[in-house]
């Protein structure tokens, strides 16, 4: 263990070196939402989809802007609506009656950074369209299939208290988010900075590119050379099949509010989340911390409640809370 943790710790380092000065950059613009920042960051290490839940005005779809302004990357955005069409995402078919044949229109979702704003406004129908996408990173329209460009990373947003004309997302889409973000105010500090940097009628947000495409390639190829002991496996497994079987673990009580636990997709992206959360603190090894830290933001939205936790008020963060609070950490 000792020595394949030397032999990539100083890589590690050195490739990790770009964090600071994005999380910098980014920080330019984006006052007082680190915790969205560093999920983002992590989303695009860990090649995993990240669904942003927060009231509007909240700078989730600026962050996603000055994160693809900040990679040298192509970022497209759709803004979705009940009228929207699969095609309009994804593309579509258009036939010339000159030429006599069909021809591929690509959609938005052809991009490095896909921006769905207020994805749950959309019907299913639509939401699904993404599914191939987000899953396989590949697009069919008609009989040709098409591969997404590299990399490819769907950023969703949500609103959570405006109900009427939204469509709440299946299950199965949920699962292909890697992280969902619940977005909460600025502290009064915060909301002061926010105030000195925008209350200007001609306020621009420019920042400067620090990170391209190949670098993060790089960096997920080290990620996965990232160490991840067999004890932290049972552990980070334990927890997952606590949200399923919370009173093999002394968690009976919250039994009765379960009514799906995490799938093994919800395994796979805790345990890449946390490598590479190691690897943007420099770090060629995975602490029990680091499961912690990024535990809740990847099983909030796939432990689904049952009714008598919403008639009780339990929601799906205070289970896995309770989980992380009860399975022993090796």
């Amino acid at each position: 263990m000792n020595a394949g943790i030397t032999a990539i710790n100083e890589e590690v380092k050195h490739s990790s070196a770009f964090v600071q000065p994005l999380l910098g950059e980014m920080s330019k613009v984006v006052i007082g939402q680190k915790t969205l920042v560093e999920r983002l960051i992590i989303g695009l290490l860990a090649n995993g989809h990240v669904l942003l839940e927060g009231v509007p005005g909240l700078a989730k779809t600026l962050a996603v802007k000055t994160l693809a302004q900040c990679m040298k990357a192509e970022f497209k955005r759709i803004q979705f609506t009940p009228d929207l069409l699969p095609a309009d995402v994804v593309g579509t078919l258009i036939y010339s009656p000159n030429k006599g044949e069909f021809t591929t229109k690509k959609g938005p979702i052809f991009t490095n950074l896909l921006l769905a704003d207020e994805i749950n406004r959309a019907p299913a129908k639509v939401q699904s369209a993404l599914l191939e996408g987000m899953q396989e990173r590949q697009v069919t329209i008609g009989d040709e299939t098409f591969m997404l460009p590299q990399p490819f990373l769907v950023l969703a947003t949500e609103n959570p208290i405006d109900q009427e004309g939204t469509y709440p997302l299946p299950e199965a889409q949920m699962d292909r988010f890697m992280l969902k973000l619940v977005v909460d105010y600025p502290d009064r500090d915060e909301e002061l900075k926010i105030l000195d940097s925008n209350a200007n009628v001609s306020v621009k947000h420019e920042v400067s590119p620090v990170v391209d495409a190949e670098t993060i390639f790089k960096s997920r190829k080290l990620i996965d050379s990232i160490y991840l002991d067999e004890k932290l496996k049972g552990y980070l497994v334990d927890v997952v099949l606590a949200t399923r079987n919370p009173e093999s673990y002394g968690a009976s009580e919250l039994s009765a509010f379960i009514r799906f636990g995490a799938s093994p997709r919800a395994t796979i992206s805790l345990a890449l989340a946390s490598k590479a959360s190691a690897f943007m603190q420099g770090r060629s090894f995975v602490t029990p911390q680091d499961i912690k830290d990024i535990g809740l933001d990847v099983l909030r939205h796939r432990v689904i409640v049952s009714y008598e936790a919403e008639a009780e008020n339990v929601s799906s963060d205070d289970i896995i809370k309770k989980i992380f609070e009860t399975v022993p950490v090796p």
